[in-house]
């Protein structure tokens, strides 16, 4: 048995990290703010007596003796980072400073839950690791992109001046249940809209490309590079190499739900890029690891959930 923390432990991944640690018989410290995350995600595994629940934001310093760490704490969702855009760089940067400190200081192993967003609109498609990014540093998004492209840097220096055990994964987009119904990333928001028989409203043309990786999938490659050796640090993408574009995903939504809802267009977002896809060769190699959910399989899963979420919020 490990004791393991999770910063952002009650958000959309990291509740689904928390069931599956706790499942293996971990202790675990779940740390969440709740400006994303929901405690709903997580009450079913308070009765657990290896579970602890702890208000923090991750701006401060915080203290535990633990073997693991996975810092997952950010909002992840445009319209989320850019409400507070200053409080999300914090977020980033100083959640990693006092996290990589935290390691130093009690030698545990701490795995870094970074971004496809480091590639910012990318000019190599698909994207490897080596790839360095196109992004613009003053945009609207660049208060998470730029923010987790410097957490990126702080865990490398951690490494190579102080030896701290660091893992690097890049996560390419996610869906799946404990999503929040309004955090306005695609995936949720097309559900919601055919589950309502609204517009589905596609920012852009709709030719834009994502790769969608359900949540356990994404999840098992969180653990999977948590158990490799410590020579090993990453970054690793992790990410469905399957592409979309936001149009064909609209119509598998619309055809899922049997939602009489149309499609309309609306002027492209800023600074939103055109296509992501992720090359998942290191992930297949060094963690034997690749997704096993198609997205029309995953997104039955999830429909479900919101549906049930939609009939809780009626009552």
């Amino acid at each position: 048995m490990k004791r393991i923390l999770i910063t952002g432990g009650a958000g959309f991944l990291g509740s689904h990290l928390c069931e599956k640690l706790l499942a293996g018989g971990n202790e675990i410290i779940c740390l969440d703010n709740y400006f994303t995350g929901r405690k709903k995600n997580v009450m079913h595994l308070c009765d657990n007596p290896r579970f602890e629940l702890v208000r923090h934001d991750v701006t401060a310093p915080y203290y535990a003796e633990v073997d693991e760490i996975y810092n997952l704490a950010c909002p992840a969702s445009p319209i989320h980072y850019q409400y507070n855009p200053i409080k999300t760089v914090k977020t980033s940067v100083m959640g990693a400073i006092h996290m990589l400190g935290l390691a130093k200081r009690i030698k545990a192993k701490i795995l870094q839950a970074s971004t496809s967003e480091v590639y910012g609109d990318p000019t190599v498609h698909p994207q490897p690791e080596e790839y360095w990014g196109h992004v613009n540093p003053v945009g609207i998004r660049s208060c998470y992109d730029e923010g987790k492209r410097c957490a990126e840097t702080l865990f490398f220096d951690y490494h190579r001046q102080n030896g701290v055990r660091i893992k690097v994964v890049r996560i390419f987009n996610t869906y799946g249940p404990h999503m929040h119904p309004h955090d306005g990333r695609v995936v949720s928001n097309f559900i919601i809209q055919a589950l309502k028989n609204e517009n589905i409203t596609i920012y852009g043309d709709g030719s834009q490309s994502r790769s969608f990786c359900y949540c356990d999938d994404l999840v098992r490659g969180f653990v999977a590079m948590m158990k490799t050796s410590d020579h090993i640090t990453g970054p690793v993408n992790l990410g469905n190499p399957e592409e979309f574009t936001i149009r064909e995903l609209s119509e598998i939504i619309i055809d899922l739900t049997g939602s009489g809802s149309k499609t309309v267009y609306l002027p492209p977002l800023g600074d939103d890029p055109m296509q992501r896809r992720p090359v998942i060769d290191k992930a297949r190699t060094i963690l034997n690891w690749t997704p096993s959910v198609a997205l029309r399989e995953g997104l039955k899963k999830t429909i479900a959930w919101f549906e049930e979420e939609l009939r809780n919020a009626d009552r």
